[in-house]
């Protein structure tokens, strides 16, 4: 067996590996096609781009495609059997890859033609898109004929893939029990390696950090969300879209009644009238429920409850809160769309989404029309989580992540990394506030904190400070979050902006609870609002009677700063609501929950299920649903109508005002 090459017993092994490589470069024609094509469109654009960015973007995207394509040709070449070895099965084997690849191919090049009509690559929905249509071969003809070129360079790159296709050079005749281990060995490890680097790829990363990447990933990429298809692959698109239901115009009410009852345009009295240019900063604090705050819940445990929010208290005591306050879903991604651009979750998280591609507007893209600078910060790892993509598709002009906090020569770097998810709380707040005093004013920037999230741990100097004083581990990490804040605040009221600064603090949803109060179907998406104007001349203090939610952040503060120009927020200003008119909304496992005080209807988007008097009973008990109270219906016709104005402008790219 001396000299013999070691690779001998992995042929396939090596094979494998060139051919996924040559579907990488396949990739790369397909985009470069996509480009000229459509150089009408995005050549100004991408020529203002990071090249990097294009760079890693694209490789991110097509890893991820080429990992889901090919998972299947790589257990033909990867299995440790014998069997493979046999040409027939190596012919099996090429025609799997060809086909995958093949299709892969062909979607990226239909797509350079189609992408002028979509704006957006093609994703799940295409097949119902043109389910109703019977035209579509003379169409699809008709475009072969006058995209030629394109028709030549497809066929020419199915044969690039025919062509320069590795077979394993020989079969292996093996002899005696040490190259039986050898061979066995060989290819176990092989596939043992390919598992997890097919899962990252799939993925787009592997920190605890990452979620699945998804399309709107593609915006942190790219300067604008219609650029985002340059990094993008049709089949990655198609896959990621793949079982997530659709937006679908329900059609409940006729167009003009849908109008009279209910429109997500707001307009203001005058346009061009004079705005307050006051700075706005929102804190958005990971998992920070109304439950945990004593000023909040003062009937709590007999009245004797004081919450784990010492800080928050006080702070609620000189700032706007209301009686009643929601948030419009379960999940960090769903808090940033309701918190920032007024677009609650309904059904399916809009960051995983098609129409996460849509113009979205939002607090940094409506205030930067009148000069505002905008910047969003979050501790974690750049990109995770799709904040970085959401932040710049809805207009922030900068974005302040761990990369930027450890190029920060003040901080500790990643000495402060929590090990898991992100800066601690306390320095990356500290680093918020003087960042702010960097950017030239008036502002609107945003901050995402992360400490309060599982494994629920605080820095190891606060180890004996804040500790686990209960069964709920999550009650410590908001003392720490508290006093985070308490420290942000003492930083910020020393700086230049403070005084002429609105800020508004909430949670992007709640998290482990104690209290039966919280655990209904409407407790668990109790989340504060809190508004505080150190000027007094805005917002005043004191709790309001009524409802608010997330998606009622952006129209206030619009409203109260006199913004000039129309756009679209489904939710209402808080200021001018008067108390029968405020409402809240939320969908969790296939219910639409409707709050207007003091009762909660239930629609499963059919028919009314539920409906309670929250304020009497609150642990929703006696459902007093075909029990013809007047409100019953009017409140189903109010939700119905916001549901079809939402799916109507998720479908037809209607977020923005044009």
């Amino acid at each position: 067996m001396k000299g013999k090459c070691p690779c001998r017993y992995v042929l396939s092994t090596v094979a494998f590996v060139q051919n996924i490589l040559l579907v990488y470069v396949s990739f790369a024609v397909c985009r470069m096609a996509f480009l000229f094509e459509n150089w009408d469109l995005l050549g100004s654009g991408f020529m203002e781009l990071n090249p990097w960015d294009v760079v890693a973007g694209s490789v991110c995207f097509d890893t991820s495609a080429i990992m889901y394509l090919n998972v299947l040709y790589a257990f033909l070449m990867l299995l440790p059997i014998r069997l493979k070895e046999k040409t027939a099965w190596q012919k099996s084997a090429k025609a799997v890859y060809l086909l995958f690849n093949g299709v892969g191919v062909i979607t990226n090049m239909v797509d350079c033609v189609y992408f002028r009509f979509a704006g957006r690559r093609t994703t799940a929905t295409v097949v119902s898109e043109f389910s109703n249509e019977d035209n579509l071969l003379s169409v699809f003809g008709a475009e072969l004929v006058s995209h030629w070129y394109l028709v030549l360079l497809t066929l020419a790159i199915l044969w690039f893939l025919c062509r320069a296709y590795r077979m394993p050079t020989s079969a292996i005749s093996l002899a005696g029990r040490r190259e039986y281990v050898c061979y066995y060995s060989a290819y176990t490890f092989a596939l043992l390696l390919f598992v997890p680097f097919a899962i990252i790829g799939m993925r787009g990363g592997a920190t605890a950090a990452v979620r699945p990447i998804t399309v709107s990933n593609a915006n942190q990429y790219v300067n604008h969300p219609s650029e985002a298809a340059i990094v993008l692959n049709t089949p990655f698109s198609i896959i990621r879209t793949f079982g997530k239901r659709a937006f679908a115009d329900p059609k409940y009410l006729p167009d003009e009644e849908l109008a009279a009852t209910y429109s997500p345009i707001h307009a203001p009295d005058s346009v061009g009238g004079q705005m307050r240019r006051k700075n706005v900063v929102v804190l958005i604090v990971e998992s920070l429920g109304r439950e945990y705050i004593g000023a909040c819940n003062t009937h709590l445990d007999g009245g004797v409850y004081l919450g784990y929010t010492p800080f928050l208290d006080s702070l609620c005591s000189c700032s706007m809160t209301f009686e009643y306050s929601f948030c419009n879903g379960r999940k960090s991604i769903d808090g940033m769309p309701s918190i920032l651009s007024s677009i609650p979750m309904f059904m399916e998280p809009f960051f995983l989404t098609p129409a996460s591609m849509n113009d979205v507007g939002g607090l940094a893209r409506e205030l930067g029309r009148v000069g505002y600078s905008s910047a969003f910060f979050h501790g974690a790892q750049n990109g995770s989580m799709g904040f970085q993509a959401f932040a710049r598709s809805t207009g922030f002009q900068s974005y302040y992540g761990r990369t930027e906090y450890n190029r920060d020569e003040r901080f500790g770097g990643d000495r402060d990394f929590d090990g898991t998810w992100a800066i601690w709380d306390e320095p990356f707040l500290q680093f918020y506030a003087l960042k702010m005093t960097e950017i030239r004013q008036p502002f609107v920037t945003a901050v995402f904190t992360a400490s309060s999230h599982h494994p629920f741990a605080v820095p190891d100097k606060y180890s004996e400070t804040f500790r686990d004083e209960d069964a709920n581990p999550i009650h410590k990490c908001i003392r720490y979050a508290d006093n985070a804040l308490r420290l942000f605040f003492e930083t910020a009221c020393r700086q230049p902006w403070y005084e002429n600064t609105i800020f508004v603090l909430t949670g992007d949803h709640t998290n482990l609870s104690d209290h039966a109060e919280y655990q209904t179907d409407l407790g668990l998406f109790c989340s504060p609002v809190i508004i505080f104007d150190p000027s007094h001349d805005i917002f005043p203090s004191g709790s309001r009677e009524g409802v608010a939610q997330q998606i009622d952040i952006m129209p206030t503060l619009l409203a109260a700063l006199g913004y000039p120009y129309p756009y679209v927020a489904f939710g209402k200003d808080l200021l001018s609501a008067e108390q029968s008119g405020m409402w809240a909304v939320n969908y969790s496992n296939g219910i639409y929950q409707y709050v207007r005080h003091p009762y909660l209807l239930q629609f499963d988007g059919q028919r009314t299920t539920g409906l309670y008097n929250y304020q009497k009973d609150w642990m929703l008990t006696d459902n007093l649903c075909g029990k013809n109270l007047p409100c019953e219906k009017e409140m189903e016709r109010h939700l119905k109508a916001l549901i079809q104005s939402y799916m109507q402008r998720m479908e037809g790219n209607q977020l923005v005002v044009r």
